[in-house]
């Protein structure tokens, strides 16, 4: 039913479909059909002449009411290498955004460093912070009644925080990161964070080297330079639609990583006009972030080795997105995605050379030429991913000049906290397919993806392995437990040599809801390494891993021990089956004896299924976070009835 709007005097029609307002207007006896700003709810009648007022102290014009008003998500901190240069680039977007006639407000959330909350209880808040994230995102826009939302991310938790708020909110929306580090140059060679933990942990390396190590192998602002869970999240925005090409890559320090802001910033106004001058809802970000478009993400971070921890955000995005996503997709296409890149701390590239090699749009390229990948998904900056393709992908003649320059963009090798401190160029493209970054299909690093999703009696719901970053002599192993109730237990035992070649390291409690905040386990991993028993033990949890962690490493078992798994029932001495191949993951316990266990567990009544003997001071907050979230298999995401 068609009713008359009083503000538009004589001019347009409002309209009601599926409870949205739209309005047909006539313009050069065209007409148009527009969906209603969100923030007239704010802006537009004489009951609204307060928060008129309060928006004019905000800084709004006469000429901006009536038109977006579009929300920056900034996540500046000091406390964060990855976000310590972003001070400037919300008020930069402002000012691009409000050059093209909208209005926009910068707000902050919180960011946590996880290399720098890792090893203590700092870590217990990490992935919590993820819900905060988006909380905070989904009550500024809704309460301020934004229209549209640009995000200004980079570090772990930050990116899946934002994407999951965008998801919720559905209203047009651009993700831009702040870029990955450069590697450090140290003694001739490209270091990084994990290098630094690793030798940290090795008493054969002397404090001279480590001292040096410490003070060269993270030079720059960005996300740390390897193919960790920051530099993963960035390089699947691109890959689902919601971010440019070039997101993922293009290091911070560049002056063309300041060039994709401010492309982004431009683009959020367009899409922000797109959706309510013209009602097209193909740029709202449930309309790209489709299954399909999922299934894309994940190929992408199977084809790049990425970190494990993409797979619980991808989880917890598809759920906010109302998409059908779960492990059993990620394991059919972990069996025909191939890896095609190799990346720290799984080779000795880093983020600089994915770039060079032509970053995510070379990677989904060469996915597409094997048919891995669906080109007819819509995105935020072009029309499909076909489209995309033929101006980024350094492969094809069409290739523009803009992508061209982006991945010939190059490290300055000067330390630096400034974000486009410097202009360095490569002269030429890493090309190799052969022995390159970024390798085809038929010379893929391996045929098998390089991640998987193992089922057995421990893991009933699904664990995960980076099998990027296992050795193929590993794929199948056979060990004695050795179980710890927590991550600094094992750590502690690991140092000082109570886990021996041949043991399985079993670490539980550290689930979500164990923990609680599933803690990631980069410190065991490491001093695996440094002990010399990384091609020897293998190590499970129902925690997670860092992007930064490699070797047989199996996390996110599911159900978790806190939730009554398997894994609390393990004891000293059980021998564990691991089978990449087969997908299988084992206790090799008498069903008997299992029920025995599970008996003697439940006749502990209350105390059933907590850890022993652990020490943590677990607030009030954690507490909270423990009743309301899930198992790692669905994502950890809160389950409200």
């Amino acid at each position: 039913m068609l009713a008359q709007d009083p503000e538009a005097r004589g001019r347009s029609l409002l309209f009601t479909i599926e409870n949205k307002d739209y309005k047909i207007r006539k313009q050069n006896t065209i007409l148009m059909i527009m969906t209603k700003l969100r923030s007239k709810d704010s802006t537009e009648g004489r009951k609204m002449a307060g928060a008129r007022a309060l928006w004019r102290a905000n800084g709004m014009k006469d000429s901006n009411f009536g038109k977006p008003v579009i929300a920056i998500a900034n996540s500046f901190t000091q406390f964060v290498p990855g976000h310590v240069h972003l001070h400037e680039t919300g008020q930069q977007i402002k000012a691009i955004i409000e050059n093209e006639g909208c209005f926009a407000a910068e707000f902050n959330t919180i960011a946590i460093d996880d290399g720098i909350a890792m090893g203590h209880s700092g870590m217990l808040y990490s992935l919590p912070s993820r819900d905060l994230i988006a909380d905070s995102v989904e009550y500024m826009c809704n309460a301020h009644k934004a229209d549209a939302l640009i995000c200004i991310t980079n570090c772990d938790k930050i990116t899946p925080g934002m994407l999951m708020a965008i998801m919720r909110l559905n209203i047009p929306a651009v993700i831009v990161s702040g870029g990955p580090m450069e590697a450090g140059l140290v003694k001739g060679k490209n270091r990084d964070l994990v290098d630094i933990m690793v030798a940290a942990g090795d008493n054969t390396i002397t404090e001279e080297d480590v001292d040096e190590l410490e003070k060269g192998a993270c030079p720059t602002c960005g996300s740390c330079s390897g193919m960790f869970t920051a530099n993963s999240m960035n390089c699947l925005s691109e890959a689902l639609g919601i971010a440019l090409p070039g997101n993922g890559t293009i290091l911070a320090t560049h002056k063309r990583r300041k060039d994709l802001i401010e492309s982004a910033a431009k683009l959020i106004v367009k899409r922000a006009g797109d959706y309510y001058y013209n009602a097209d809802q193909s740029v709202l970000p449930r309309s790209i972030a489709t299954r399909e478009a999922f299934l894309n993400a994940m190929s992408l971070d199977i084809a790049m080795g990425g970190s494990t921890n993409t797979i619980l955000h991808l989880l917890a995005i598809a759920s906010e997105a109302e998409v059908s996503f779960n492990l059993n997709d990620i394991d059919n296409l972990s069996r025909r995605v191939p890896v095609l890149c190799k990346v720290a701390p799984n080779s000795h590239f880093h983020m600089q050379d994915v770039n060079k090699a032509g970053g995510v749009m070379r990677i989904l390229g060469e996915l597409a030429k094997g048919g891995l990948v669906d080109t007819k998904v819509t995105r935020i900056d072009y029309k499909t991913l076909g489209h995309a393709l033929e101006e980024n992908d350094i492969t094809l003649p069409s290739l523009s000049q803009k992508a061209r320059l982006n991945y010939l963009s190059a490290p300055g090798n000067v330390k630096s906290s400034q974000m486009a401190s410097q202009e360095r160029y490569h002269h030429t493209f890493d090309s190799d397919t052969v022995k390159g970054c970024i390798r085809d299909i038929e010379h893929a690093y391996l045929t098998d993806g390089g991640l998987a999703v193992l089922y057995g009696n421990i893991a009933q719901k699904g664990a995960i392995v980076k099998t990027a970053g296992v050795n193929e002599n590993l794929f199948t192993f056979k060990g004695k437990a050795i179980v710890f109730e927590s991550q600094e237990a094992a750590s502690e035992g690991i140092l000082s040599g109570v886990v021996k070649p041949g043991h399985v390291v079993v670490i539980r409690y550290e689930g979500p809801k164990g923990g609680p905040g599933m803690q990631e386990m980069l410190y065991p991993t490491s001093y695996l390494k440094s002990a010399g028993l990384a091609e020897c033990c293998a190590l499970i949890t129902d925690g997670r891993f860092s992007g930064g962690s490699s070797g047989l490493s199996i996390g996110h078992i599911s159900p978790e021990a806190a939730s009554g798994g398997i894994l609390a029932l393990i004891e000293d001495g059980d021998k564990i089956s691991i089978n990449i191949p087969k997908r299988k993951l084992f206790a090799e316990i008498d069903e008997n004896e299992m029920q025995s266990r599970r008996e003697a567990m439940l006749s502990k009544g209350k105390d059933a299924y907590k850890p022993r003997d652990r020490e943590r001071i677990i607030s009030k907050s954690l507490k909270a976070y423990a009743q309301l979230v899930s198992s790692a298999d669905s994502g950890a995401i809160r389950v409200i009835e």
